[in-house]
């Protein structure tokens, strides 16, 4: 497959000599580096890791000579064929990139998430390189540091209060100026300053956006938006599942629990089992699945773990032993108990009591978890 579809971005790398990696859309192979640190630091073993490392070096080349084709430095895609994916981020329906006045966006495109996946990629790539003794840290957190510049630099739009993130640059380099979920990917990341992450966070969780039942993936002020539009409207239930995990990454417990309870609320409509896309209000105030939309769904059911995530705050690192918990206060679902949690390859539980408070059950001896 990355043969097949590597060759759709503006810089084709075909020719050169890359271990495989798949290069699907634009965000896939920062993505894989960022899973492959995550999976090494909830325990996958060093063994296992070093197998793949010539993957992650030919993944961080990709990165960072290939995925930005000119001189901006940015992350971006275009389908040369016309015959491929008009956009190449998880939004991949050709209308998903729109301007406030609803008009659509001229590619190439150049997603603001999939500059923060770069920015946290390369730091995790930095972090494993530095484990197994291998070149290019250095390189990495460089490269790390100029993509936040670019970023700080392009993708902001509006002013003052009004001050928020764009969904992408367009092919003329200018910020599109759409209000969308795509900001909450960003969080997290380690792209934003502090007063940044503010920003996001009000605006993620203002009513253009949040619903009672999850984000949407376009603002409601957009002249495009449709509450059942594929891309334009609608909310996807990993979407609001990952927003909600960003803000809990960034310490922002209160917002992140907000988000996690409209998730919570339209799993409660659909009889917890959520279908891959909804409207957020229909007949009698219940959001409507999208018609198509799969159901069971992959992203959809993962959802559910990463609200116990944004309950409890995981920060693994298996190779220090150590598993840290954050959970929220008061709790974010009321008393909770949850068992088969597994960590470095033991299994462990947790009970939260309403107020919060947190007690490990059948804690493992031989690793070290923690409550903060």
């Amino acid at each position: 497959p990355h043969e097949l579809r590597r060759t759709t971005f503006v810089d084709p790398t075909a020719g050169i000599d890359l271990p495989p990696v798949y290069y699907g859309t634009i965000d896939a192979t920062p993505l894989w580096i960022t899973l492959l640190r995550d999976a090494w630091k909830w325990g996958l073993a060093d063994r296992e890791v070093e197998a793949l490392l010539p993957n992650l070096q030919a993944a961080v080349r990709w990165l960072t000579q290939f995925a930005a084709p000119d001189a901006d430095g940015l992350l971006k895609y275009l389908d040369t064929s016309g015959k491929g994916l008009a956009n190449q981020g998880w939004k991949d329906s050709g209308d998903a990139m729109r301007w406030r006045d609803g008009h659509v966006a001229d590619a190439p495109i150049a997603l603001c998430e999939a500059q923060a996946y770069a920015v946290e990629a390369a730091g995790a790539a930095a972090e494993l390189l530095t484990h197994f003794n291998l070149d290019g840290p250095d390189e990495l957190r460089n490269y790390a540091d100029q993509m936040r510049t670019r970023f700080r630099d392009r993708f902001w739009v509006g002013s003052g209060r009004e001050r928020y993130v764009g969904l992408a640059v367009d092919g003329a380099g200018r910020t599109i100026d759409g209000l969308g979920s795509n900001m909450g990917h960003v969080l997290g990341t380690g792209t934003l300053n502090a007063e940044d992450v503010d920003r996001v966070a009000a605006t993620l969780t203002s009513p253009a956006l949040l619903s009672r039942y999850g984000i949407s993936t376009l603002a409601r002020d957009n002249a495009g938006f449709n509450p059942i539009g594929y891309h334009t409207g609608s909310i996807w239930t990993h979407d609001t599942a990952i927003c909600a995990w960003g803000l809990a990454r960034e310490g922002k417990r209160d917002e992140a629990t907000k988000v996690a309870q409209s998730l919570l609320s339209s799993a409660e409509a659909f009889d917890y089992r959520w279908p891959e896309l909804y409207a957020g209000a229909g007949v009698l105030d219940r959001p409507v699945p999208y018609p198509a939309s799969c159901r069971p769904q992959a992203w959809s059911a993962a959802s559910a773990a990463v609200l116990i995530s944004v309950a409890l705050g995981f920060e693994p690192d298996a190779p220090a032993g150590r598993l840290t918990l954050r959970p929220a206060r008061p709790a974010a679902y009321g008393q909770m108990t949850v068992r088969g949690l597994r960590f470095a390859g033991r299994f462990f539980g947790v009970r939260c009591a309403p107020d919060g408070s947190t007690e490990l059950l059948d804690a493992p001896d031989d690793v070290e978890i923690v409550i903060e």
